[in-house]
């Protein structure tokens, strides 16, 4: 047919339009030198971004703990972004925004990573730009605290430390060096990139302005999460669930003990059953949840105090915790008034916990408690005066108070109300 006629003498000049395109040279990207420095900021302020919530998160626990993690919370980030983006990907999550991505020159007989680069350059460059500058800012911080620029010229910690500024200057200089010569041809942005020969250049042939807001929703919704969090976890009532946990812990640990008994024994013993008698069980277990680790000093000592002491203690020992107003529960243990009013009060206005009150030293639960009164004959007597239950009703009978005064006449005044 003419058309098939057509074709078959066309086939010539068609190769050789082919010949002629192969052998021209393709014109090379025009490198946008700002997407590229705009990549790196945004990847720092990707890595401040998801740090800000676990500085946060770690200050509410202890302020302390959160500066001296910092540094490798920091670490741990730029290591989880770096696999997750450059070593998946072949492009950082600022570089992916600006539309470009990580290239290096063909080598054979190296391992491969998923985004095409060869593993050893990946890394050797990830260990240059992250783990490098960690280890750079914590031996310069551990300088600082031993002070090793105040030492004599012939210390070797001094020596040591002349030579860390040297080197921090002999870096910056290098560093300068290559920022200008970035400026002039576009190809190499860090002084790490130059090393391992990685360059930016754009991920599409036709190269776009336009900046995708994508990983910015992403972010943005991460951080309403992490917000939505931090002001839900305080109005948890970490108390109750620790004293859940505890009543949990008992009753597992007496079914392993003696199982057959467990059915009918009753608990005989709290969380403080080996406390001191002039000790309030209560005021030891809120002290428990105020250490204040920033306090080096007095840590131990804290801790120690907090610890329940064994039984058989000296009983002539000055008692940690003293009880003030004391008052006695139905299962004949003393706690500090306001101590007992305020948990039997809590019980009750919870509505979860229908069983009531656990006493701290023999785990009963508590019904109600009195004023524990001391007889002037020196025997104990209690429920004289004031009385309270876990129904909340209060029988105030008599107050009675003396005042005596004694003047140099020898005269005493008694004054009652």
């Amino acid at each position: 047919m003419s058309w098939e006629d057509a074709w078959n003498n066309a086939q010539s000049n068609i190769s050789s339009i082919r010949d002629m395109l192969r052998s021209l040279n393709s014109p090379r990207s025009r490198i946008i030198r700002v997407g590229q420095l705009d990549s790196e900021l945004l990847d720092l302020e990707l890595v401040n971004l998801l740090m800000e919530p676990l500085r946060k998160a770690l200050s509410l626990i202890n302020t302390s703990l959160q500066r001296r993690f910092d540094a490798e919370m920091h670490l741990l980030i730029q290591l989880i972004l770096y696999r997750l983006s450059v070593w998946d990907l072949g492009a950082s999550y600022g570089a992916k925004l600006q539309g470009l991505r990580y290239v290096t020159p063909a080598s054979d007989g190296r391992k491969i990573a998923p985004s095409g680069i060869p593993r050893q350059i990946l890394l050797m460059h990830g260990a240059l730009t992250i783990v490098g500058p960690y280890i750079h800012n914590r031996l310069r911080a551990y300088g600082l605290s031993k002070a090793w620029p105040d030492a004599p010229f012939s210390d070797r910690r001094r020596r040591l430390w002349d030579f860390l500024v040297n080197l921090e200057s002999s870096y910056a200089l290098l560093g300068l060096t290559s920022f200008v010569i970035f400026l002039w041809n576009g190809q190499y942005r860090t002084i790490a990139d130059r090393l391992f020969k990685l360059r930016l250049i754009p991920a599409r042939r036709l190269v776009q302005r336009d900046v995708s807001y994508e990983f910015m929703n992403r972010q943005m919704v991460w951080h309403a999460f992490t917000e939505f969090l931090l002001f839900f976890l305080p109005l948890i009532n970490t108390r109750k669930i620790q004293r859940r946990f505890d009543r949990m812990k008992t009753n597992a640990l007496s079914l392993i003990v003696s199982p057959s008994k467990a059915a009918v024994a009753p608990k005989t013993r709290g969380k403080y059953w080996s406390l001191p008698e002039n000790e309030c069980a209560i005021c030891t277990e809120n002290a428990s949840f105020s250490i204040n680790m920033a306090e080096a000093s007095t840590t131990f000592t804290n801790v120690t105090h907090l610890i329940p002491s064994e039984a058989g203690q000296d009983p002539e020992a000055v008692p940690t915790h003293s009880i003030n107003t004391p008052y006695i529960t139905d299962c004949q243990h003393t706690y500090c008034y306001h101590c007992i009013a305020e948990r039997m009060m809590r019980s009750a206005d919870d509505t979860h916990d229908t069983q009531g009150w656990e006493c701290l030293r023999c785990a009963q639960i508590v019904q109600s408690a009195e004023r524990y009164v001391v007889d002037p004959s020196g025997s104990e007597v209690s429920g004289s005066e004031y009385a309270f239950s876990s129904d909340m009703d209060f029988d105030v009978t008599d107050i009675s108070i003396s005042i005596g005064s004694y003047s140099e006449s020898g005269l005493s005044d008694d004054y009652s109300i």
